[in-house]
């Protein structure tokens, strides 16, 4: 029996959920610490255009990326019960129209570096690839989110220099406090396909710390708070800032508990969720921070 195509409206809405737009908690988590480092070396009060440069141009890249990984993927996913239905697994889409949108994605992103110096544009050149191999790193590296945590870490180093022109010293307490951060809720989101990659031989970070798993994400949460605490003595920023630490200190404290007391799985996602939450009190300790 022939199979009726799909209308245009279906891959529209398939394309959607590709790019993952429809959910928005994975696209902000990319997008603050390329607002971390804007408004950091800006002193809280950066150029308008560079901070709506970050915010379309992180939504592009982590659109592109998201397209990739599912591509590399398309024939793990049917086997993970978390992404079974992505519209590559499921086969919703095809590969050349993944392609395509991987591309549109990709000369959006192009196009903003027409706004940045030709420091920031090579720092964005030397981010693709690091984009590209994650999901490779996923069949032979023991801990592939630390390539994606690097991945990450560039948002921070763009935005920073794209303000700067440039990067000092403490632009590298961010990215160091951008990579660990990301180690941690990455490892969580992890936990929730540890099982399905154990079947199928793909590594993770869940794996890799196995019954340590939280106490391991637990220090990778106390270092970043360390290391936004040593930022801020070298910024000499405000009171702000450091509350903000304390309560993103607190919040992340409770997380470490219920991954040590609770199995539920949906904890997971909880957990993530609110290090949506925990980065943007972060960014609002920074402005606070700077201004004050």
């Amino acid at each position: 029996m022939a199979t009726t195509p799909p209308s245009g409206r279906d891959k529209a809405r398939a394309i959607y959920r590709l790019l993952r737009w429809d959910k928005p908690a994975g696209r902000l988590i990319l997008m603050l610490p390329a607002l971390w480092g804007v408004f950091l070396a800006g002193r809280g009060s950066p150029p308008p255009l560079l901070v709506a440069v970050m915010v379309i141009g992180t939504i592009a890249t982590s659109a592109a990326g998201c397209v990739v990984n599912d591509l590399w993927d398309r024939d793990i996913d049917p086997f993970v019960e978390r992404t079974r239905k992505r519209p590559l697994a499921s086969r919703e889409l095809t590969v050349s129209t993944a392609v395509v949108t991987v591309g549109v994605c990709l000369l959006c992103a192009y196009g903003l570096t027409y706004f940045l110096n030709p420091f920031t544009f090579w720092l964005c050149v030397a981010a693709v690839p690091v984009i590209a191999l994650y999901p490779a790193a996923k069949r032979f590296f023991p801990v592939p989110q630390l390539v994606l945590s690097i991945a990450w870490g560039f948002a921070a180093l763009i935005s920073w220099s794209a303000v700067r022109g440039g990067l000092e010293p403490v632009a590298w307490l961010l990215w160091g406090a951008t990579v660990l951060w990301t180690l941690g809720f990455d490892t969580v989101y992890a936990l929730s396909d540890r099982e399905d990659d154990l079947k199928l031989g793909i590594r993770s970070s869940a794996i890799f710390f196995g019954r340590y798993a939280a106490e391991a994400i637990g220090f990778f949460f106390a270092g970043t708070a360390f290391l936004l605490v040593v930022l801020s003595y070298r910024m000499d920023l405000g009171a702000g800032f450091y509350a903000a630490i304390a309560v993103a200190g607190l919040l992340w404290w409770r997380e470490y508990r219920l991954l040590k007391t609770s199995a539920e799985p949906r904890r997971f996602e909880r957990i993530f969720n609110e290090n949506v939450t925990i980065g943007f009190i972060l960014l609002a300790g920074m402005i606070g921070g700077t201004l004050g």
